[in-house]
């Protein structure tokens, strides 16, 4: 080692990993020397270190990547269990070419950042486009259940990012996971759009054939990213071997370019019907032109509106507005917004079963569509028919619960913890919510139903969340032909089997999600007036009174406490606005 430099600027230039592997695993250094196609790179290899901007954690040492040049592209690996990180091993590792199709063998593995080996394999087979586009699917093998791989790429640009068609945005000097599917920042989609300062886009997917968690980590340095691509295995289906779908890296000459053939690939995987045609969208839904948000009762039991009063918004809202142009969406319909969940039934204090049942009969006499909520994923565990699905409870890959714990209802500024997410995978929680939502319909005879939180799909230890959500789906549709679902920021796969959405998504590519789903805006959209969001945990907002033209999600206003006493003029300017937007967007 040069006497100038310090041992941990030699270990990060990656030139001096073979020489630490030797120093410090005996075993190591009597191995075959590495593969000439290798270059001895480490985790710390191009980035900053330390970070100069946000980081997130990660270890405090070299961790060895070995890399072989693809392309254009530098790719390395590890291999996560669940209960080590390993590397592949340079000195059992051969790599082949044939053309434009290179294959990556490994043969053992390294622990304790390389200090020891372990018996392993990892396979990776890559094809490079006439573009530079590289394709590869990586399989690990080890003794214990292997639980993510990790393909490392290095040779692009820093840039600007968009993740999952949302706007670009400059990550700085941060260090940036993102994962898929999240329901809370946007990640609807496996897709990952790099614009470099020259112009240059580079797109960054995996093609998916089943929704199945994935991460895109960006770490930063002088010259550009060292980009982490993560795969995780199903949890509830353990085992010693896991294969990544098909990753994609390559270069387009635009955004739209960029994204197209990822959102082609997603249409035909999963199936989503063009918006035009899809038969489980009826012909209400294509035309509503406003969403009348009138909320219930909040957590407190602080009751916003209650069934007469409902229904005295919507006669006046029928004299501004052709009913039929709109759909009524009742939160917290059935009493204490969210402690209530999951029994699913009219509450007393708003008028009980007689009065929902005549709110829902003269407000489809006026025309309106009503639309009440259930929770996909939430239920309170002090009732006692709880004790009937507990065992579809939500417990993470590595077996911690997750529970929805993030909201502060009482505003003792800490998150309530005694609602756990459920599984929709699990059949007892699909079973129950689907007899709920059934009563609900069949009693009542409500147009449809949404599904708070739909878009949420965990990685667990016990059955697949979105396989449930569309057999519970399914079979709804099966007791109640034409009764659509809704759900919530829906992500990419959803789309086949849902054909309305709370809130849109992908910015940057709106047809790819218009095309095939309808959608409005979010029940905490601040209310004419002070602002409320009602039921909602978000308190107040600004309230905005105009709705743009190219606005695409259909118009909607939050009715709160006072909206209709205090608000009227305000109502009736945005419903005015709101059948304009639909008119023009009919021509």
């Amino acid at each position: 080692m040069p006497p100038s430099v310090t041992r941990r600027a030699f270990l990060a230039s990656g030139a001096g990993t073979a020489a630490a592997l030797a120093a410090t695993a005996p075993a190591a250094a009597a191995s075959a020397p590495p593969s000439p196609e290798l270059r001895l790179l480490t985790s710390r290899s191009g980035v900053y270190t330390p970070a100069k901007g946000e980081a997130v954690l990660q270890f405090s040492f070299d961790f060895p990547e070995a890399s072989v040049q693809v392309g254009p592209l530098l790719m390395g690996f590890r291999v996560q269990t669940y209960e080590n990180a390993y590397a592949i091993d340079p000195t059992v590792t051969r790599v082949a070419r044939d053309g434009n199709r290179t294959i990556l063998t490994c043969d053992g593995l390294l622990w304790a950042g390389g200090q020891e080996k372990a018996p392993g394999r990892l396979v990776a087979e890559f094809m490079v486009e006439a573009d530079g586009t590289v394709q590869w699917t990586a399989k690990a093998e080890a003794p214990h259940p292997v639980k993510s791989v990790t393909t490392v790429v290095r040779g692009l640009p820093r840039g600007e990012i968009s993740v999952s068609g949302q706007d670009f945005t400059d990550l700085k000097d941060d260090e940036k996971v993102f994962e898929y599917p999240n329901f809370f920042h946007g990640v609807a989609t496996p897709l990952a759009v790099l614009k470099a300062a020259d112009g240059r886009h580079f797109a960054l997917s995996a093609r998916q054939t089943a929704v199945r968690t994935c991460r895109f980590f960006f770490q930063p340095g002088p010259d550009g990213y060292r980009i982490e691509l993560i795969h995780e295995g199903e949890g509830w289906a353990k085992a010693t071997s896991l294969a990544t779908p098909p990753w994609r890296v390559g270069p387009a000459a635009d955004y739209a370019t960029a994204a197209a053939p990822h959102f082609a690939h997603v249409e035909k995987t999963y199936g989503i019907p063009p918006l035009a045609t899809r038969p489980d969208m009826p012909a209400w839904m294509r035309e509503v032109d406003l969403v009348l948000s009138i909320h219930g009762a909040h957590w407190t039991g602080y009751i916003f509106n209650d069934y007469a009063r409902i229904l005295e918004i919507l006669r006046w809202a029928a004299t501004r507005i052709d009913p039929k142009r709109v759909m009524v969406f009742l939160p917290a319909w059935d009493g204490r917004y969210y402690w209530n969940y999951p029994l699913y039934q009219p509450d007393p204090r708003m008028g009980g079963a007689e009065g929902f049942k005549r709110l829902v009969a003269q407000a489809q006499k006026l025309g309106f569509r009503i639309v009440p909520m259930f929770g996909t994923n939430s239920a309170n565990t002090v009732w006692e028919e709880f004790k009937l699905f507990a065992d579809a409870t939500t417990e993470r890959v590595d077996g911690d619960s997750f529970d929805l714990n993030w909201v502060d209802w009482d505003n003792d500024r800490s998150g309530e913890g005694w609602m756990p997410f459920m599984n929709l995978g699990v059949e007892s929680w699909r079973r129950w919510l689907g007899a709920r939502i059934s009563a609900t319909i069949t009693q009542f005879g409500v147009d449809g139903y949404f599904l708070d939180i739909a878009g949420a799909a965990i990685n667990n230890t016990k059955a697949d969340m979105h396989e449930g959500t569309r057999l519970l789906v399914q079979d709804l549709a099966q007791r109640h032909p034409g009764i659509p679902p809704v759900g919530e920021m829906l992500y990419d796969a959803q789309m086949a089997f849902i054909p309305m959405s709370h809130v849109t998504r992908y910015a940057l590519a709106p047809a790819a999600y218009d095309g095939h789903v309808r959608s409005y805006q979010h029940l905490s959209r601040p209310a004419p007036g002070r602002g409320s969001t009602g039921v909602h945990e978000a308190g107040f907002g600004t309230y905005k009174p105009e709705i743009p033209p190219h606005q695409r999600a259909i118009p909607t206003i939050t009715v709160v406490d006072d909206t209709f006493d205090k608000e009227r003029a305000a109502m009736a300017d945005y419903i005015k606005q709101a059948k304009a937007w639909g008119e023009a967007r009919r021509k």
